[in-house]
């Protein structure tokens, strides 16, 4: 079977600085068309490895192919017409505008002139219109806020026409919404123009939901493959999980590692109120379990209510802040004689 070359592949990659290897052995893929996002804890070398792909620090050891191509034998400025890089620092460009950032983007095409064509100009608007960012590129850079920046630097990496884009940690000063959309929209690229987008973030949840393919970083070395593999397989509780926090394979958060010690409920519910209500029970030290025995039942009857059954009673609350209220002033149960004296044996 011949391998298919097309998009990114690396392989026995050694990455660091001088002769101090961060990480060796490394080997993966980021196929044409897929959103690639690597993760991992703080420290792991996300960046140093996304630096070393870009050519931006040469390798230790290994190899970098795009497309089949050694990307270290091409020259600066033909690679730079095959991939494109958005850093995390904040380059000052001065009194510039969005669209004459964008249109550095086309300096790899222009030739020494430097001059845009007719051709150039239109990559540059297909670019700008690629992002949503036609209302932006009025504007001074030093003007917009981070996520209307992040927009415009992603239009001039597109303007280079690559067929690979790579991002470094480009929703670190991003709130939730604008994480969501960036990462959205970095897929749809991927898809439409049929390139690879490589992405470092530290939103490992949100990785899960949007990737295509995942690389999982950390100081054993790299896991790749899709989001459902790695959590199947362990791997993201290996490098994720600690004695205070745990990840569910089921929801694809994370949760307070002693959750499994709260007292047992079952809820009745659809969702999204069953979700929302394991939550706000984990919240007061309640469990939620699949089916009984548990020590209280919650049932969603619509609305904001609910009917509670505990310990022979039926309560109905009106609200969630009345059903937190009342699972927490619920008093642990007390232990029985029997379990008593099996203590006293114990001792």
């Amino acid at each position: 079977m011949i391998e298919d070359e097309h998009g990114l592949r690396f392989t026995g990659l050694a990455v660091g600085y001088r002769r101090t290897s961060v990480h060796t052995g490394l080997t993966g893929r980021a196929r044409r068309g897929e959103l690639t996002v690597l993760v991992g804890p703080n420290g792991a070398g996300k960046s140093t490895l996304l630096r070393t792909l870009a050519c931006l620090q040469p390798p230790i050891a290994g190899t970098v192919r795009l497309d089949g191509t050694d990307l270290a034998g091409i020259a600066p400025m033909e690679r730079a017409r095959r991939l494109a890089v958005v850093l995390t620092d904040r380059v000052d460009v001065g009194l510039l505008s969005g669209r004459e950032l964008v249109a550095i983007g086309r300096h790899p095409h222009t030739g020494p002139s430097g001059r845009l064509g007719p051709r150039d100009l239109a990559v540059v608007d297909d670019a700008i219109a690629a992002v949503g960012a036609g209302h932006l590129v009025g504007r001074r850079v030093a003007e917009l806020s981070d996520g209307e920046r992040q927009r415009v630097l992603t239009a001039r990496a597109l303007a280079q026409e690559p067929g690979l884009l790579l991002l470094d940690e480009p929703s670190a000063f991003l709130d939730v919404a604008a994480r969501v959309a960036l990462l959205g929209m970095l897929r749809d690229l991927a898809r439409e123009r049929h390139m690879g987008v490589v992405v470092s973030t530290h939103d490992l949840e949100l990785a899960l939901r949007l990737a295509d393919h995942v690389w999982l970083l950390d100081r054993t070395g790299l896991r790749c493959g899709s989001p459902e593999e790695l959590v199947v397989n362990g791997a993201v509780a290996a490098v994720f999980d600690t004695p205070a926090l745990a990840f569910d394979p089921v929801s694809g958060t994370f949760t307070l590692a002693d959750g499994s010690a709260g007292r047992p409920a079952l809820v009745v519910a659809e969702q999204p109120h069953r979700a929302l209500a394991a939550r706000a029970l984990a919240r007061a030290g309640w469990r939620v379990v699949p089916t009984s025995p548990a020590d209280a039942q919650i049932e969603h009857i619509g609305g904001d209510r609910f009917v509670v059954r505990h310990a022979g009673r039926i309560t109905t609350v009106e609200s969630w802040a009345a059903l937190v209220a009342w699972a927490r002033r619920v008093p642990a149960p007390q232990p029985t004689a029997a379990a008593m004296a099996a203590g006293t044996e114990e001792r």
